[in-house]
């Protein structure tokens, strides 16, 4: 028997697979064998047929960041306040009480159950404005707060000169509920120097993670990959991320999808769907101690989302109400509720709509 076959059939039955047989598989089997056994371990998790979905909305505070990230087209530079006009700048923004207000209040009309809040690494906001924004929010609505993702959080603790773990009790007990896993881009810190040189190190991300679920705040976990990453790169971040969730089995659910090069400062090849869906499927089988793998509609588009429930996703991520970063990347992918459950219905599924925790609504 050959490795490639010993690998599958570990698979089969439902066997973890090592940092090493990860990649053979990914490079050796074909793309309707990675398909097969994804589904196979997708349905191993979820034997029903329900297909999730949240109803929420992307709330980006402010665009000014100090991170200057290669891949991003949605940062405003500290200073670049009151520039509309200047080319290829955007200006920058601190969201109003009453801009936040509307919002909330247009998610909830909409059936949302909460808020994926986000912004920039802002050099002049300090820990009291994240404590005023959490408890504004929570004063005037009852939704779930799904913020601030690990480099936002271990920036606000290095500038409060704070640890981790007392920075996110603060946030918390303000009424920060769980934390997206944004910032992550690929957790080895050669790639994160060459792409996002001033945001924390993959270790210090990790670490936001573990200081998070040892508090019993959940999290998700993402990757964004086509850039400058190579395979073994894409194994290695998973690899941190699966230890992770050994550890503390706080990672709700992950999320692959692939960087969009348009207006960005990295001039790469976009991926193209096949290679999206050969990482999808690859993650479910990685993955054996994640029980959701969600589909990007957001960067792959209606068609290939759908694809994505036979490559092992079972979720379809947010409606996403508003959504500005990918955006800004030039892919502006817009779904409705109904197109949403639409697509999930075609594909002979059930859609069901959930919240942060994946408990069915």
């Amino acid at each position: 028997m050959n490795k490639l076959h010993k690998i599958i059939e570990k698979v089969k039955a439902n066997e973890r697979i090592d940092i090493n047989e990860g990649p053979t598989l990914f490079q050796q089997a074909d793309l309707l064998t990675l398909a097969s056994l994804a589904n196979h371990k997708r349905f191993y998790h979820h034997p029903d047929q329900i297909v999730t979905y949240v109803v929420d909305r992307n709330i980006n505070y402010t665009n000014i960041c100090a991170s200057g990230c290669r891949f991003c087209a949605f940062f405003a530079a500290p200073g670049n306040s009151d520039n509309p006009d200047s080319p290829g700048k955007n200006p920058g923004y601190i969201i109003s009480k009453q801009d936040l207000f509307d919002k909330i209040q247009e998610t909830l009309d909409l059936g949302g159950t909460q808020i994926l809040l986000q912004g920039g690494m802002h050099p002049d906001l300090d820990l009291d404005y994240y404590i005023d924004l959490l408890t504004y929010i929570k004063k005037n609505f009852d939704i779930h707060i799904h913020g601030f993702s690990p480099p936002e959080i271990d920036f606000i603790a290095k500038k409060s000169s704070l640890s981790i773990e007392k920075t996110l009790v603060i946030l918390k007990k303000a009424g920060l509920d769980s934390i997206p896993g944004g910032g992550a881009e690929i957790l080895c810190d050669d790639i994160r120097q060459k792409v996002s040189p001033n945001k924390c190190t993959s270790e210090e991300w990790l670490e936001v993670m573990r200081q998070a679920h040892y508090q019993g705040m959940r999290s998700s976990a993402t990757m964004m990959f086509g850039h400058i990453e190579k395979n073994h790169h894409i194994f290695e971040h998973m690899d941190k991320l699966r230890r992770l969730q050994d550890e503390t089995h706080g990672f709700t659910a992950f999320i692959p999808w692939t960087f969009q090069p348009d207006n960005t400062k990295i001039s790469a090849r976009k991926k193209t769907a096949v290679e999206y869906l050969r990482v999808l499927a690859m993650s479910r089988l990685f993955f054996d101690n994640i029980d959701n793998i969600q589909a990007s509609w957001v960067t792959q588009g209606d068609k290939i989302a759908q694809t994505a429930l036979f490559f092992g996703a079972n979720d379809m991520g947010s409606t996403m109400i508003e959504e500005n970063v990918v955006a800004s990347a030039g892919v502006d992918f817009m779904l409705s509720r109904e197109e949403l459950t639409r697509l999930i219905t075609k594909a002979g599924f059930e859609p069901r709509q959930r919240d942060c925790y994946y408990n069915l609504l």
